[in-house]
């Protein structure tokens, strides 16, 4: 089963050609690549988030294969919905499905089932492809989308990506898809996201649920956040870094109702 893209035109050029020009020039070629277990990275429109994703995801050194986490905007599929086809396919060609670690992730976790419905028209997932693609020629992907869920079923899928990884000896980048407060001013948002930043960037989930919660922080992509800390800490994990960050007010000028968004990257 082949996955269609189906925001290419709206979040992201169409056009082999314009969408490989514009990820280069989104892209930060001056970043100092370090080792990283996993990144968060936004979902908007490359107009409005794509300076940010190109900013984190040039950042790391990608392995052959990334763990996408992302959450799910449709309310279709099943709350932990694993892509069952072989490939996903973009302006820039297809990306193969990592099997094997998609195999091993299905039969040891008590809540990934594969289920196509939730990936078909979720858009977190895909918009993240080209830069991984501009990146690393020839990577890999596994996809999941996160529904709803108790905090503590995220953390356990966290742990078992880590487990998975750990007895496996196979080697992946994780990718949690977010972005940061929606539809507040300027100033409330950023207040905001900094307060889910630094909880992000310590490896504190606890911080992090207490936030959202206490804050009414509308973080789109909470759940694939705390399953990559979860997963992280239990790989080697030592603390998070903010790449950069922004709201939708520093492209279009209309800083009364904006979208925050921030790269970070998860450091060894």
């Amino acid at each position: 089963m082949n996955r269609k893209p189906t925001v290419a035109g709206t979040f992201y050029p169409a056009s082999s050609q314009a969408l490989a020009e514009t990820v280069s020039n989104l892209a930060d070629p001056a970043n100092a690549k370090v080792e990283a277990i996993g990144i968060v990275s936004p979902h908007a429109g490359y107009t409005y988030s794509g300076s940010v994703a190109g900013a984190v995801i040039s950042r790391v050194r990608l392995e052959d294969t990334v763990i996408i986490l992302g959450p799910n905007h449709t309310g279709l599929g099943v709350p932990f919905s694993l892509w069952p086809g072989d490939t996903w396919e973009t302006p820039l060609g297809n990306v193969a499905i990592d099997d094997e670690l998609r195999h091993a992730l299905l039969i040891n976790s008590a809540y990934l089932a594969e289920d196509a419905d939730a990936h078909l028209r979720e858009h977190s997932l895909e918009v993240q492809l080209p830069f991984l693609q501009h990146q690393r020629s020839g990577i890999k992907i596994v996809p999941i989308v996160l529904g709803g869920a108790a905090p503590g079923d995220y953390q356990a899928l966290g742990g078992e990506i880590a487990r998975v990884l750990t007895t496996t000896g196979q080697r992946a980048t994780i990718l949690a898809s977010s972005d940061m407060t929606h539809y507040e001013p300027h100033a409330a948002a950023e207040h905001k996201d900094r307060m889910a930043i630094e909880a992000i960037t310590r490896l504190n989930a606890a911080e992090l649920i207490s936030c959202l919660t206490e804050h009414r922080i509308t973080m789109c992509g909470y759940a694939p956040t705390l399953t990559l800390i979860a997963a992280a800490k239990q790989l080697g994990a030592t603390a998070g870094e903010l790449v950069r960050y922004q709201t939708s007010g520093d492209v279009s000028g209309d800083y009364e109702s904006v979208v925050g968004y921030a790269g970070i990257v998860i450091k060894r």
